[in-house]
């Protein structure tokens, strides 16, 4: 039985208007602005959410926590904004590097078969760690908590796919040499009814709910982020 359910994603932004924007019209989500300053990306059904939340620290290291797209042209996400850091064909790898209008790594897959609209697809979640072996065990962990599969090919590197409602295809554990240095701008909202299960299994509080803020800021074992609520 799963511990917890996955429930939207969430970016952090100096510009939420502007990276809103970005991102909602890469991936053909519809734009809220908030009152606030904040915006909310929206999909056809509610997992699809992305909130693009304010936040006062700048970006200041390469993204430890990431999305990656398939898309059938490059050319698309440039003209919204993006800048290319790494292309495919000068890295020989499958994907090409991008940052977005604040900076934010993501990784464009080449996709032939994508359709024209939108001019991307959300493909996966992809979460740095320190070696093969912690990546073995936090997609162990993740796989555990929301009920999906933890799975490797021989390449080094673990990944959790067969999430229960989960809007894209995986959470990629992938082994990197830096190691975490500051939050995460990029984290990801569940929905429990047995945070104490989750304290149990290896999670932390770093900040309890409170009337205004209703849900439980946590970490996993490797130090990342994300939001614990109640159900629905």
């Amino acid at each position: 039985m799963p511990l917890a359910t996955f429930k939207d994603l969430c970016i952090d932004a100096n510009d939420a208007a502007r990276l809103a924007e970005f991102w909602g019209t890469m991936l053909g989500l519809t734009v809220e602005h908030q009152a606030g300053g904040d915006a909310v990306l929206r999909g056809a059904t509610p997992v699809e959410t992305i909130w693009v939340n304010t936040v006062p620290e700048p970006k200041t290291v390469k993204h430890r926590a990431h999305l990656d797209v398939g898309a059938r042209s490059l050319d698309r996400i440039v003209a919204l904004g993006a800048t290319v850091v790494l292309p495919a064909e000068e890295s020989g790898l499958h994907w090409t590097v991008c940052q977005d209008p604040e900076g934010g790594e993501f990784c464009v897959f080449h996709r032939e078969e994508a359709p024209a609209e939108p001019a991307a697809r959300l493909e996966e979640l992809v979460i740095n760690t320190a070696s093969s072996e912690s990546s073995r065990a936090l997609a162990s962990w993740w796989a555990e908590v929301l009920g999906g599969r933890s799975t490797d090919d021989g390449r080094g590197f673990w990944w959790v796919e067969d999430i229960p409602g989960l809007p894209f295809e995986s959470f990629d554990i992938v082994p990197v040499p830096e190691p975490k240095a500051v939050k995460n701008r990029i984290h990801w909202d569940v929905t429990s009814d047995d945070l104490s299960a989750l304290l149990a299994g290896g999670a932390s509080v770093l900040a309890e709910r409170t009337d205004t803020t209703p849900w439980t800021v946590c970490a996993d074992p490797e130090g990342n982020e994300f939001c614990v609520f109640p159900p629905r």
